[in-house]
């Protein structure tokens, strides 16, 4: 039998099995993992057995991608993606975000086109008015 598996892998007729079907297995596999276990993908792919272990590696990355954002959109209290690497909810409270988003980069800059500024600039403009309004309310509280 094994002999017979391999044969089919070197063929590369693998399994016929898709990504998105990949995809649904992991994030199945990622639903049932305690709380503090690794999160990673080869984690998940010994967890898929003889699936994991048949399918082509361009399909089980592709797969791993969709998964983690399928994760942390279907339970944003468990996961959390940090940039592009999948992580615990718990364990991303309280930790400050090191870089912008691609999107976001790309947003500030438009904004900033728009406005005729740096971003730089622009977020330093943000910032000193989020802190007046921060003091305006205070005032007004107090």
């Amino acid at each position: 039998m094994r002999g017979f598996l391999t044969g089919i892998r070197r063929g590369r007729l693998g399994l016929g099995l898709s990504v998105g079907r990949l995809a649904k297995a992991m994030v199945d596999v990622l639903s049932q993992l305690p709380p503090g276990a690794t999160l990673s993908k080869d984690v998940v792919v010994q967890y898929l057995g003889l699936l994991g272990q048949m399918s082509a590696s361009r399909d089980i990355n592709a797969a791993w991608n969709a998964a983690k954002r399928q994760a942390v959109r279907d339970w944003p209290e468990k996961f959390s993606l940090d940039g592009k690497v999948l992580r615990w909810a718990s364990d991303m409270e309280g930790r400050t975000r090191e870089k912008l988003s691609a999107a976001g980069q790309r947003k500030l800059a438009a904004l900033a086109a728009k406005e005729g500024t740096t971003p730089d600039e622009l977020l330093r403009r943000l910032i000193s008015s989020w802190r007046r309004a921060r003091r305006g309310a205070v005032e007004h509280d107090g």
